[in-house]
């Protein structure tokens, strides 16, 4: 199958959609495609799954007492909706392969609204255990498709850029999530968290109804059904460059995993950051990412193969991870906070141009089965992040070693399955975007 270029919505007599909703019945031009409120929405998609795991986590001591449980079963809500995220793109990206783009999407957002609105409401933790199950399953189609639509609009170079540019709006959701969930808790109780992210749901389910058109034509989608589903994966996952991005995106995604779920107690516990201190930290390694995944975009993209640029990002991450791991067994002796922070400044910012890269590069082999493979690439990152995560602290509180290992052992996995699987010296860029096999 040879590659097409940037997809345009179907007209008002080809679309399936509803007449109703007027932005289905103009094709999607150049000017539309890289609109500023375009790249809103898809930025804004790509963001509610942070928005929904992290603007919840101040509110979970109110929530352990306003319910009566322990907090291990509290920790539940947020293991419920990240698995959620991650089986949900399963079944929501062949569903926009078969149907299109927007009638999954809205249908996804429609139910991740109201089952956010019934996790306000929720009177026992059994209860807001499942609805954010349940919100997890339907916001999956958020990140999925959103990833998906930007297949179907760029190609290429200008598909690493648009992701670098998403990047300025969702890569700073982990930043503004929990002081946004802090600042309702002045305010109203565990619950508002989830009225406000009901609303933000709302708001963009709107934004996308009316100004988001079908991006995936009839004549491009599958007819087949859950076989055909599976054997597309199975063909995307045979072909062993885009398994090595997906690889290498994955266990990228678990060293940013890893720092997350360590970082709290690293810097607070082992080294005596103040809370303040540490989300200054926190909000700096993030703007680094940021700032870097700009450069990526507006300066070496097009300019330098994207290979080369996540080859450096990629060495930089495992530089970083043996520096934090030499600290934090004392090889340099005793070592403050300012040179650990450092360290984790440089790993966080290399993420800046290893994760968009290795999105554009996996997509750019699947445009016929943009839905299909985006899942592939979401699920990875989130199931082997969600492995990774718990080994951080496995040997308690008190010692960084268990977090610079696994972020160490993840850097040189996704390092081994680029240069193993993808082997970038050996193919031309034309071989490297030609699209995977079914």
């Amino acid at each position: 199958m040879s590659e097409r270029g940037p997809a345009t919505a179907p007209s008002h007599d080809s679309s399936p959609e509803s007449p109703s909703a007027p932005v289905t019945t103009k094709p999607l031009t150049a000017a539309r495609r890289t609109g500023l409120l375009v790249t809103f929405i898809l930025g804004g998609l790509t963001a509610l799954p942070p928005l929904s795991m992290d603007m919840y986590l101040p509110a979970l001591p109110q929530v352990t007492d306003a319910l009566n449980s322990p907090a291990a079963t509290i920790q539940l809500t947020l293991t419920a909706c990240l698995a959620g995220m991650a089986l949900g793109q399963l079944v929501i990206g062949p569903m926009s392969d078969k149907w299109g783009r927007r009638r999954p999407l809205l249908a996804g957002m429609v139910v991740y609204v109201l089952a956010t609105a019934i996790c306000a409401l929720a009177p026992t933790a059994e209860l807001l255990i499942s609805f954010r199950l349940l919100q997890g399953l339907a916001g999956a189609a958020a990140i999925v498709i959103a990833r998906a639509v930007v297949r179907d609009l760029y190609d290429g170079d200008e598909m690493a850029r648009f992701f670098s540019t998403l990047m300025l709006i969702s890569g700073a959701a982990p930043i503004i999530a929990p002081l946004i969930g802090g600042q309702v808790l002045r305010f109203a109780d565990w619950r508002g968290v989830f009225v406000v992210l009901t609303g933000v749901g709302t708001v963009l389910t709107l934004m996308v109804w009316r100004s988001l058109g079908e991006t995936l034509p009839p004549e491009r989608r599958h007819t087949g059904g859950v076989g055909s589903a599976l054997r597309t994966m199975r063909g995307l996952l045979g072909d062993r460059v885009f398994a090595g991005y997906t690889l290498t995106g994955g266990f990228a995604f678990a060293v940013l995993f890893s720092y997350i779920s360590a970082s709290p107690f690293v810097v607070q516990e082992i080294y005596g950051a103040s809370p303040q201190a540490f989300a200054l930290l926190f909000g700096l390694n993030s703007v680094g990412l940021i700032l870097v995944g700009q450069v990526n975009g507006k300066l070496l993209v097009g300019r330098v193969s994207l290979d080369k640029v996540l080859a450096v990002g990629l060495a930089t991450i495992t530089a970083a991870a043996v520096a934090l791991l030499l600290m934090s067994t004392g090889v340099f002796g005793e070592v403050g906070l300012t040179p650990v922070a450092a360290a984790l400044f440089v790993l966080m910012s290399a993420m800046g141009v290893v994760l968009p890269n290795t999105n554009a590069q996996a997509l750019m082999r699947t445009p016929h089965a943009a839905g299909s493979a985006s899942a592939l690439l979401g699920t990875s990152s989130f199931l082997i992040g969600a492995i990774a995560s718990p080994l951080v602290g496995i040997a308690g509180e008190d010692t960084a070693v268990p977090m610079a290992l696994v972020q160490l052992v993840c850097a040189l996995l996704s390092l081994t399955a680029f240069l193993g699987l993808c082997r970038p010296w050996k193919s031309s860029p034309a071989a490297q975007s030609s699209p995977a096999g079914v």
